[in-house]
């Protein structure tokens, strides 16, 4: 997906041939939500809304945050909050910075959390329904009207340059893009986007589900569920849910090896990618989380121009060992579940993202020193995994050229960087590969260039046996990592089955592939009920009046 700041843009894509498509590191552990807000109880609490017939100070999220010093904890009542930040003649610098919408945090240190998952919503629509998130068109917030035409858009929480800040426990829904603005982000953790440099260090959420019930115009929809760009950890994610989203589910990128995040118990469904990460790199480790039902289960990639600096890579920092893979490498992604990611309905703007290949539950394009272990593909029509160039042509990030950043000038493809050194090991993949097109199988790999490092398949296995690849035998043939190849490999068949799937090439007769043509219909998942909520919301919150003990 990359970054582009002008632009809608995603992951996977071909440039004219072709798409894409927990530890930290060794030494240091990750800090989860509940641990890390549970151990630092200090500052004062501010509260939201009434909760069992407390009223608290402040009738508006905004207010507190606003009021709110370094430490603080903010505690949100159930209800329907519809915040509006920064909408009223938002100056240059906020729109380009995405402070404009519902909720705007740039105070360091503070957590946010509601009293419930389900009945704490930020709600992007305007007030006046009968029920949150709602459908109807005419209730939903364009934001500020740009001169240019059109309008802003909004985002829903924006947490900007602001260190070690925590997002707990409510929902965040209809937050929808607009024109020439960073917007259509329900949940985002900011640093600083196209910047190149790291503006926020330190973030945690838990218990948050982003989504939206409105699809309209692609210059109108929601773009991503939780996102974290040019920001560094420690950082976590767990139980986090997204569904709706015209690009990615959740999205990490441009942290420059220094991502040091875990995702887990993650369920992303219903989008164009369930995740995307662009030039994301270092300690990630996914782990324990679903991806169902979207167009294309999960992609990472390498981009030059969007979300600097290339590439994409799993290596960990400091030449340090992983104890999970034991390896250098310490970009993770094990025991997960990512099936039945068929689905052409889901809503769709123009950019990388669209290009997904309908039917995969992972594509690894342009990536490197990543490692795929120990999970179940199971259902994906095209393929359960797929490791693919990403040719860009794009203009680079400044200081970026594409021989410095490990690409390959190609004459027609622009700058392209084939997957290198990554590990697909001890997966099962039951049903994949059912479209039954030529080269529809387990998993396959493409790479345009020789003299790189070999990607390696170890161990993976079917319902009854081996697994199947395109090209055949990858695991007799590439059983170790890291060996320089000594020719291109096109996968047979391959290629033109994903040029054919991701609309960028004309497709074989007899090609099966699900489409949704332009203006079709859309299948929107409904405003999800009873995720699991935070079993304590009081826990490791200073005594205040809704949190006695």
């Amino acid at each position: 997906m990359g970054r582009l700041l002008s632009t809608t843009k995603s992951h996977v894509r071909l440039a004219g041939i072709f798409v894409a498509g927990a530890l930290i590191a060794a030494g240091c552990s990750s800090n989860s939500s509940s641990s890390a807000s549970s151990s630092s109880p200090q500052g004062h609490v501010l509260l939201v809304g009434t909760y069992h017939g407390h009223r608290g100070q402040y009738s508006t999220i905004q207010a507190a945050v606003n009021a709110a010093r370094p430490g603080d904890w903010i505690l949100v009542a159930p209800g329907d909050y519809h915040e509006s930040a920064n909408t009223t003649n938002p100056t240059a610098s906020q729109v380009s910075n995405g402070e404009i919408g519902g909720v705007v945090i740039t105070t360091p240190n503070l957590h946010l959390r509601g009293m419930n998952r389900n009945t704490t919503i930020i709600d992007g629509t305007n007030p006046g329904s009968s029920r949150p998130c709602s459908s109807n068109p005419a209730r939903q917030n364009l934001g500020p009207p740009n001169p240019k035409g059109g309008n802003y858009g909004t985002n829903g929480i924006t947490v900007y340059k602001a260190n070690n800040t925590w997002i707990e426990n409510l929902t965040v829904c209809n937050f929808l893009n607009g024109s020439d603005s960073q917007t259509g982000y329900e949940i985002w953790w900011d640093g600083g986007a196209g910047t190149g440099k790291i503006g926020l260090h330190g973030y945690w959420g838990s218990y948050l589900t982003a989504t939206s019930t409105y699809y309209g115009p692609v210059a109108v929809d929601a773009t991503y569920g939780i996102f974290a760009s040019t920001s560094a950890g420690p950082a976590s994610w767990d139980q986090v849910y997204a569904s709706n989203m015209n690009d990615s589910g959740m999205y990490v990128g441009a942290c420059q090896q220094q991502c040091n995040i875990t995702i887990d118990n993650a369920w992303m469904e219903y989008n164009a990618l369930g995740y995307s990460g662009t030039n994301s790199g270092g300690a990630v480790v996914v782990e324990h989380s679903q991806f169902d039902n979207n167009q294309d289960g999960f992609d990472t990639n390498t981009q030059i121009g969007g979300d600097p600096p290339p590439p994409q890579n799993g290596d960990c920092p400091g030449n340090k060992i992983s104890p999970i893979t034991h390896t250098r490498s310490c970009w993770v992604f094990m025991d997960n579940n990512v099936h039945d990611n068929n689905n052409p309905y889901v809503p769709q703007a123009p950019g990388y993202a669209s290009a997904g290949p309908t039917g995969t539950g992972m594509t690894v394009s342009g990536g490197r020193n990543d490692t795929i272990m120990n999970n179940t593909f199971s259902n994906n029509g095209a393929w359960g995994v797929l490791f693919v160039p990403f040719p860009d042509s794009d203009t680079p990030f400044p200081g970026v050229t594409c021989a410095n950043s490990g690409g390959v000038q190609t004459p027609g493809f622009g700058c392209v960087y084939d997957p290198e050194g990554n590990l697909l090991k001890d997966n099962t993949f039951i049903n994949d590969g059912f479209f039954g097109n030529p080269s529809n199988a387990d998993y396959g790999e493409i790479t345009l260039d020789p003299g790189q490092p070999q990607n390696c398949f170890v161990g993976n296995h079917g319902k009854s046996g081996a697994a199947t690849s395109a090209p055949a035998n990858l695991e007799a043939l590439q059983p170790q990592c890291g060996p320089l190849t000594k020719a291109p490999q096109t996968g047979g068949d391959l290629l033109g089955q994903v040029l054919c799937d991701t609309g960028f090439g004309t497709c074989p007769s007899g090609s099966k592939y699900p489409t949704n043509p332009k203006g079709g219909p859309v299948t929107m998942k409904p405003l999800p009920a009873n995720l699991p909520t935070m079993p304590n919301p009081c826990k490791g919150v200073p005594k205040n009046p809704w949190c006695p003990q």
